[in-house]
């Protein structure tokens, strides 16, 4: 029987993660609004936004080792690959809203959450139990409530290519999953400034390519002003934060939590809308915000049976270590007896 008690998610473990899950859930949440905003000064390249949080990481994390000068942990090429899927996966998901609506974009893009469940159990071996599994459901379910407020509350629209759009989103969505279970991976293997410095410089390395070829008449067009120069730079601190917590959080609770993490990104949205620009919304958005919060408590609580089964794992351990210590000692007195 699987039991749970509050008491065991009061581990300073699960509550950073708690707490550092939602300060990425505020980042994300600005870099939307500075993107939005960049968009509505008729600046369309969403790559070109990337490139300097690439740059800001690599610059950072690439100075500090060549400082350090360590060992490479891992073949440059896995870094290569993760970029190339990351670049790819924030092109994908900003392109769709060109094509399909934010109610579509919302929705789709939880498909990264059972993505990322699928490849940590196949590829990392990482065990869910139904506790886990009930707070990935619970806060889905807050989402589609955001879904159903949208809908209640008249925001759809169709976009001009709903079937392309969505196919984006999906494919955009698989690729942020691959992503982040290569750096839980690569972070829990390899070493974190290791791997935001490659990221970083190859990410640029691409960015900077697809920006030469999809995007550069668009910015030779842009009338640079002084707000839009900041607004660049605001994403490209955003995203140097992003990335910097992101590992951390990966590395501490695993993939799951941080894309479980994200759902709440839309309800700070929300409550922005609300009390800073004094927006109405639906009163369906703070039930789902509610449950979204219900659902990443409860996925950060540990079953009592996986914590037995962690200390038995433990107990055995030592029981071995106690019979090769005892064998280990009888053989040395075998030795002497016969030496003597």
């Amino acid at each position: 029987m699987v039991c749970f008690s509050f008491n065991e998610m009061k581990t300073k473990k699960n509550l950073i993660g708690l707490g550092l899950g939602q300060i990425i859930s505020l980042v994300s949440t600005f870099i939307a609004f500075t993107a939005s905003e960049i968009a509505r000064k008729g600046i369309n390249a969403p790559t070109s936004q990337s490139l300097l949080g690439y740059l800001s990481l690599a610059i950072v994390y690439g100075g500090i080792m060549l400082y350090r000068r360590p060992a490479i942990k891992v073949k440059w090429y896995n870094y290569l690959l993760l970029a190339y899927v990351d670049v790819e996966a924030n092109f994908l998901v900003v392109k769709a809203f060109q094509n399909t609506s934010m109610t579509s974009v919302m929705l789709l893009d939880c498909w990264a959450i059972p993505c990322v469940l699928i490849l940590t159990r196949v590829f990392l071996k990482t065990k869910y139990r139904m506790m886990k599994i009930s707070g990935v459901v619970i806060c889905i379910l807050g989402v589609v409530m955001v879904i159903f407020s949208d809908v209640h509350a008249g925001d759809r629209a169709g976009g001009s290519n709903p079937v392309k759009g969505d196919l984006l989103v999906i494919a955009g969505a698989t690729l942020y999953a691959v992503s982040n279970v290569s750096e839980e991976f690569l972070v829990k293997n390899a070493d974190m400034i290791e791997l935001l410095a490659f990221l970083g410089l190859f990410g640029a390395i691409i960015a900077a390519i697809q920006i030469s070829i999809f995007e550069r008449g668009v910015l030779k067009a842009v009338h640079w002003s002084t707000e839009a120069i900041l607004l660049y730079l605001g994403v490209a601190l955003a995203l140097f934060l992003f990335y910097s917590l992101i590992t951390v959080l990966i590395k501490n609770n695993g993939a799951t939590m941080f894309n479980l993490s994200l759902l709440t990104s839309d309800m700070w949205a929300v409550l922005i809308r609300t009390f800073g620009y004094h927006e109405k919304v639906d009163w369906l958005y703070f039930l789902a915000f509610a449950t979204t919060a219900i659902g990443l408590i409860i996925y950060s609580m540990k079953e009592k049976d996986e914590e037995e089964e962690r200390r038995g794992e433990v107990l055995v351990s030592g029981e071995r270590k106690l019979f090769d210590e005892e064998d280990g000692e009888s053989l040395r007195s075998s030795l002497i007896v016969a030496i003597t």
